[in-house]
């Protein structure tokens, strides 16, 4: 109810200003009497999804929360699951500044953060000191100093330390932010990374006696025939889900718009028809042998029920919990 107002004046700050102060604020309310005033009472929603229980079928994606600073807070709001990351073996300090910008008129975000973390060990840290009851996913990524044909390596290393401490494991090879990284989701390149972790869960699974599913993060500018390969790929290499989408180059319905010619990937509502469309052609290539995570512009219950009805099994919120606030996702989950 009053978020309105919150954002108002959040909005008069520099993107990355506002979200660093409400993080400060998130941090002093968390554990104390004034996490009321951010909990909110949702309906028991559960749904099993990569061998996981979940007590709704909404998430927070990765990249608001990349430090996993904030989990405990964030869940008092209603998440089923909150994906923290994109977290890298080496802390960075990702692009220069400013990076985040926000299109007012048409409720979108673009940013070219550059998977700014400080790194996997302090995450798991962090992870380990959380009380939330619901599922935490674990976002991995490569460090940009690290070559593309060495990429394998980095996300081997965070798996290794964030496996014992995730529900699931989400590889992010699709983020348009890193040099090169997107080239990763074709071919010899996808299979070779997808059978090393893949061997690299299993070896995991024997030492820690416990399953941590994997999913894959996609890109939506995939050509109708690239999407279709790398469908062909997960099914092959038994991933356990696939996360669609990230965000996107394109730019045709911002164009003209007030930071639209920023350069970063586009997130928010002009990205929520292209994203559906893409969980709708992937869940008709995967014919139902692994989930999917729909995220990509859901900003409201019809949104929300378009990426199900599309296809996917659960569905992640970021800009669009932005622009609505928590209201969003007691809207959603008291209607989907």
């Amino acid at each position: 109810m009053f978020y309105p107002f919150i954002r108002k004046a959040l909005f008069q700050l520099d993107p990355e200003q506002a979200h660093e102060f409400t993080f400060r604020l998130l941090h002093r309310v968390n554990g104390t009497p004034l996490q009321c005033l951010i909990r909110q009472s949702v309906p028991n929603k559960p749904v099993s999804c990569m061998g996981l229980n979940f007590k709704n079928p909404l998430g927070l994606a990765a990249g608001l929360d990349k430090d996993g600073e904030c989990i405990d807070a964030l869940g008092s709001m209603g998440f089923g699951s909150i994906e923290v990351g994109t977290v890298t073996p080496k802390p960075q300090s990702g692009n220069e500044k400013p990076r985040l910008y926000r299109i007012v008129a048409a409720e979108g975000l673009i940013n070219r953060m550059g998977f700014n973390n400080l790194g996997v060990d302090n995450l798991v840290e962090n992870i380990k000191k959380t009380r939330f009851d619901g599922i935490i996913g674990v976002n991995i990524g490569k460090n940009k100093v690290t070559p593309v044909e060495q990429g394998k390596d980095d996300y081997l290393i965070c798996m290794d330390k964030v496996y014992p401490y995730a529900g699931y494991i989400a590889v992010n090879i699709s983020s348009p932010n890193t040099p090169g990284l997107r080239t990763l989701q074709y071919g010899e390149a996808l299979d070779d990374l997808l059978a090393a972790i893949k061997n690299r869960q299993l070896e995991l699974e024997k030492r820690h006696a416990k399953y941590v599913p994997i999913a894959v993060k996609i890109a939506p500018d995939l050509s109708e025939e690239e999407l279709i390969q790398v469908a062909d790929s997960l099914i092959r290499h038994n991933i356990d889900g696939v996360i669609a989408t990230n965000s996107t180059l394109d730019r045709k319905l911002v164009n003209g718009l007030i930071n639209s010619g920023q350069s970063g990937g586009l997130s928010g509502r002009p990205l929520q028809l292209r994203s559906t469309e893409i969980i709708r052609r992937l869940s008709t290539e995967l014919k139902g042998k692994l989930p999917i995570i729909g995220v990509g512009g859901i900003d409201s219950l019809t949104s929300a029920r378009e990426k199900l009805d599309a296809g996917s099994s659960l569905i992640q919120i970021y800009s669009g919990f932005i622009f609505k606030g928590p209201g969003l996702v007691k809207e959603i989950l008291t209607h989907i």
